[in-house]
């Protein structure tokens, strides 16, 4: 099994404040997002105690959860750049995964903390959908035959999984008011509602396909800075589309289109010299 828990969908956390490592209340979101994660590795291990579960940090510098304060039962990743971005860890020996403290992607609203990998990002289509985190997550599991089987997260987050993957399990833990603002579960609560969550999807996950894309991918990806479309369209096989801020490439499956969108959030980044 494979956990990839992510920062903005944990119940409490509305601002950036909370989950970017220069905020004053960051050390408080690691703590709760490192909560949750165990809540639903308890989930996992009471459906399935033989399980081998992997954890993937998956927020920002993806250094954020506790490893002291982690489940002793489990192995982490963390750190990046690495394969595969926030689903590290994955292989054929997954046979599920769950997203945990997910957000909606950039767009959509209300829904808190709504990107798309980076502020940098404006958009990011596969053969013309448009997917944010859960969809690009969810297809690139799907390329390696695992189904996504839960997310937790507000409930626009809930909603994007579910028209991927609409057998998955879900768990709301908190109602979006606002890009900031939110009606949230007290922790405790959220946290067994997790467990049990999790329980339930791993009881049920050969019940649920994986998500795929097949054959050959176009990506586009819109970009906030023109200078960053620029130097992408400096990369072989990387053109400019009608429109200064859109970048296509065309992929043989939906891996090598995911390697791309790393690179291109990477590239958006680093400040023109």
């Amino acid at each position: 099994m494979l956990i990839s828990a992510d920062m903005e969908g944990i119940s409490g956390i509305v601002h950036p404040v909370e989950t970017n490592p220069d905020g004053y209340d960051y050390e408080r979101g690691r703590a709760l997002m490192t909560a949750e994660v165990n809540a639903v590795i308890a989930g996992v291990l009471e459906a399935e105690p033989s399980a081998d579960v992997v954890v993937a940090d998956a927020h920002g510098p993806f250094r954020n959860l506790l490893p002291e304060d982690l489940d002793q039962r489990v192995r982490l990743i963390r750190g990046r750049p690495r394969p595969l971005g926030m689903l590290g860890g994955l292989d054929a020996n997954v046979d599920a995964v769950l997203f945990v403290g997910y957000h909606a992607r950039a767009g959509v609203g209300p829904a808190v903390l709504a990107h798309t990998m980076s502020d940098a990002v404006l958009a990011a289509r596969l053969n013309g959908r448009e997917l944010g985190e859960i969809g690009l997550n969810t297809a690139l599991a799907g390329h390696h035959g695992a189904p996504v089987v839960m997310l937790s997260g507000d409930d626009a987050a809930c909603a994007e999984l579910l028209d991927l993957v609409p057998d998955a399990s879900t768990v709301a833990v908190k109602r979006a008011l606002g890009q900031a603002a939110a009606e949230a579960l007290h922790p405790a609560v959220a946290r067994d509602r997790l467990r049990h969550g999790a329980a339930g999807a791993i009881a049920r996950r050969t019940q649920i396909p994986p998500f795929q894309i097949t054959g050959p991918v176009v990506l586009e990806v819109d970009l906030y800075s023109p200078s960053a479309v620029d130097t992408a369209t400096l990369i072989p096989g990387l053109e400019r589309a009608a429109g200064a801020r859109t970048v296509t490439f065309t992929g043989r499956d939906v891996a090598e289109a995911y390697d791309v969108v790393q690179l291109l959030v990477h590239l958006a980044q680093v400040k023109p010299g």
